[in-house]
């Protein structure tokens, strides 16, 4: 019997002792998935359950084929208040996936699905925040039960290009304005430094004050400040500084650190996750949204990346750079016998969706408020 043809066998973790051990696997699973995020990293799962996760709430379900890892579904259980499967990462996390092993994705993704189904014999699946195109598509389309699919969150993305080529995108006295700040920006001499891995731990402390500073009195989110995501970042970002799948960079003045950022690295995109910088930027009219973005986009276009991804939301300074809006999606899949439960959660899901949104647009000043709701719902989640 080929290798292909070898029945695949279907495990569940829920030992995080287990799960950390799964790291060479997973990290190998993760580069044979062309569609993975760095957000389906073993080194960024594994971090956020040791900072969020729940006693006795980890499922992982995996599919092996002759002991070879092909297919890991990273879920937790929570009620809310039905039992509900949710992916690792919660809502710090800007995508979230399955991964797939895209050589064996047909007999992965079945083996998979049937792993799933007798995971979630008494639960919703709630999958958020899936990119398109992610292996997670190809199990709903498998899914044999019931099921739902939902918009969720927008994120922009831009070719990974040379900053030089982005700027040529944009109209002609858009793109002079911008050439004038990226030569106000040399004139003061701001070098970025790459941050090694032993440097980690005070870099990321470096970010955090000058991302609160930044932040002061305009609605800063709560759980960036809070010890738990500190320990989450240093954690996950040294490991994935000496694995190749991130940067942290900090930009320097006279030798003094003025602002920093993480950013986060999968096979084919580049994202930059999290930054800081010093208010008195902005008084030398230094622009640090163009700043970051000069660096992250050439260092995408020389490391063959595709997509240089802005991540969750639309402020106004990304969409400045004419990105591609691209819309995540929420898949819900139960049971066949639940379909009346999947119904309900997916109608509260909608709801809770144009509520805010409604208030939102008639208040500006409610994206602080919501802000401070998924703070309060992401502590909710983690309990």
């Amino acid at each position: 019997m080929t290798s292909q043809h070898t029945p695949a066998a279907v495990t569940l973790c829920r030992d995080p002792r287990a799960f950390t051990r799964l790291r060479e696997e997973w990290d190998d699973l993760q580069r044979r998935c062309a569609s993975a995020t760095p957000f389906q990293s073993h080194a960024w799962l594994d971090s956020w359950w040791l900072s969020y996760g729940t006693s006795g709430r980890l499922r992982v379900v995996l599919v092996r084929r002759n002991g070879r890892l092909i297919a890991a579904a990273p879920l937790m259980l929570v009620h809310r208040p039905m039992p509900v499967l949710v992916p690792l990462g919660g809502t710090i996390s800007d995508y979230g996936d399955v991964l797939v092993d895209d050589d064996h994705a047909e007999g992965a993704l079945a083996a998979l699905e049937r792993g799933l189904r007798n995971a979630a014999r008494h639960a919703v699946i709630d999958l958020r925040e899936v990119r398109p195109g992610a292996a997670a598509e190809g199990l709903y389309d498998h899914w044999r039960g019931a099921k739902r699919q939902l918009a969720d969150s927008i994120c922009l993305e831009l070719p990974a290009e040379p900053m030089d080529d982005l700027v040529k995108r944009l109209p002609a006295h858009r793109a002079q304005r911008v050439r004038a700040k990226l030569r106000k920006i040399d004139s003061l001499k701001i070098d970025d430094y790459g941050v090694g891995e032993d440097e980690v731990p005070d870099a990321i402390g470096h970010l955090l004050r000058l991302h609160e500073l930044q932040w002061r009195g305009r609605g800063v989110t709560l759980e960036h400040l809070r010890p738990r995501f500190a320990e989450h970042l240093v954690r996950a970002t040294r490991r994935m500084i000496r694995e190749g799948n991130a940067s942290l960079i900090e930009y320097r003045q006279d030798g003094e650190v003025v602002a920093a950022s993480v950013t986060l690295l999968s096979a084919n995109l580049s994202g930059g996750y999290l930054y800081g910088a010093h208010p008195g930027l902005r008084e030398q009219k230094v622009d640090v949204a163009t700043m970051l973005l000069r660096h992250d986009a050439d260092f995408a276009a020389a490391t063959d990346r595709r997509v240089v991804s802005l991540l969750r939301g639309q402020e106004s300074y990304k969409n400045h750079w004419r990105p591609r809006a691209v819309t995540n999606l929420r898949l819900l899949m139960a049971p066949a016998s639940w379909e009346p439960v999947l119904r309900l959660h997916a109608a509260r899901a909608q709801a809770r969706r144009r509520a805010a949104e409604t208030v939102v647009s008639r208040f500006p000043a409610a994206q602080e408020w919501r802000a401070r709701l998924n703070d309060w719902r992401a502590d909710l989640r983690s309990r």
